[in-house]
């Protein structure tokens, strides 16, 4: 019989279950299947730690699983850059995941952004269910459930070929899937100019039953003055003019205050970054580093990226759900209606696996200006 708990708090209790491990070396997670490759060491010393050579425009499968079970926990690594012309590996390679032979993906993110690094950079984000340490060792802790298989995929979608990947993805195998188990979903959206007076979509076409878990998002403001007075408002099954949730503001729903503002010794904001068990704001950047031309400078958009992990509060759904943003700024003036460049990655449960998203925007429209 079945018999799942959640991880914290029931360490202790016996579960029955098998615990697998898929990587480079045993891609569908083979009992037994583990450390058999040879280097110059021997057998089984460290042979085979990473896929090589991924040519551009080629689709490799990472791991392929049969049976029912949970993935959780998956760690994944790569350099950062080719060469300083095209180095945003973070968002050229795009990883999915298709529960129980499904054809369309519920997983369709850039790497980098499913671990919530935006813009193809690298920083450390320290959360309950997504860590970044150095040096770009990317892991994330979501529970991803399925009933008779699951397959995750990386498409390199950069300029050159990928000289080497790392990866692990850590699961367990079950007898069976309780009924009410949810499937886990991830979708990628960009929009490089947001309509003026009209609120940016993080998703919808979502049907239900279900539960929201989180946002990332990704801004580079356009237009001067403070930018995060738009709400979040999550519409619940039906709803069309009003949301039963409509936040106070985007700061708000980062779970920070006053525009996350401390002030340096001249009066100047400077906004504060942070990292925080369900929610943080951890990178800020206005300068190009990778600059290496002295006859252009290395002002750039700010960009800064946010995440918001509804574990202890997850938004529920009977029927469907669309969650929108609306691009709002004040100055001395008031309010006013903004139009920025924002990306946003959404993280959910739904009782059936996704019958398809709109396209990803293709890898040079998702580099950041």
């Amino acid at each position: 019989m079945f018999s799942y708990f959640p991880p914290c708090g029931t360490m202790p209790l016996i579960v029955k279950g098998q615990s697998r491990a898929i990587n480079a070396e045993n891609p569908r997670g083979e009992k037994g299947g583990g450390g058999k490759a040879a280097s110059n060491l021997g057998v089984g010393r460290k042979g085979s730690p990473c896929l090589r050579h991924i040519p551009s425009g080629e689709t490799v499968v990472l791991g392929e699983i049969e049976g029912s079970g949970i993935i959780t926990h998956m760690w994944m690594t790569v350099r950062d850059q080719t060469t300083p012309q095209d180095r945003y590996v973070l968002r050229d390679l795009v990883l999915r995941i298709y529960w129980d032979g499904n054809e369309n993906p519920s997983v369709e993110v850039p790497l980098g952004d499913f671990f919530c690094l935006g813009f193809g950079e690298s920083y450390t984000v320290n959360s309950a269910l997504v860590n970044v340490n150095p040096l770009r060792g990317m892991n994330c802790f979501f529970q991803m459930p399925f009933k008779t298989g699951a397959k995750i995929t990386l498409e390199n979608q950069h300029p050159n070929e990928i000289s080497s990947f790392f990866y692990q993805i850590d699961y367990t195998l079950y007898d069976q899937m309780p009924e009410n188990m949810g499937y886990f979903h991830a979708q990628f959206r960009r929009e490089r100019l947001t309509e003026l007076g009209r609120d940016y979509v993080v998703v919808d076409n979502i049907e239900g039953p279900g539960q929201y878990i989180g946002t990332f998002m990704c801004l580079q403001t356009l237009e001067r003055y403070w930018w995060g007075e738009g709400e979040f408002k999550f519409y619940l099954d039906g709803e069309t003019d009003f949301p039963t949730i409509c936040g106070t503001g985007e700061e708000d729903y980062f779970g920070g205050a006053w525009s996350f503002a401390t002030h340096d010794e001249k009066g100047d904001c400077i906004e504060t970054n942070f990292n925080g068990l369900y929610l943080g704001y951890p990178f800020y950047k206005d300068k190009d580093t990778a600059v290496t031309n002295r006859y252009h400078n290395r002002d750039v958009p700010p960009m800064r990226s946010f995440y918001r992990w509804h574990v202890m509060d997850p938004i529920r759904f009977e029927e469907d759900l669309k969650l929108t943003i609306q691009q709002i700024g004040v100055y001395h003036g008031g309010l006013f209606e903004r139009q920025d460049d924002m990306s946003t990655v959404a993280y959910w449960y739904q009782a059936k696996p996704h019958t398809g998203f709109a396209p990803l925007p293709d890898a040079r429209m998702r580099h950041p200006r």
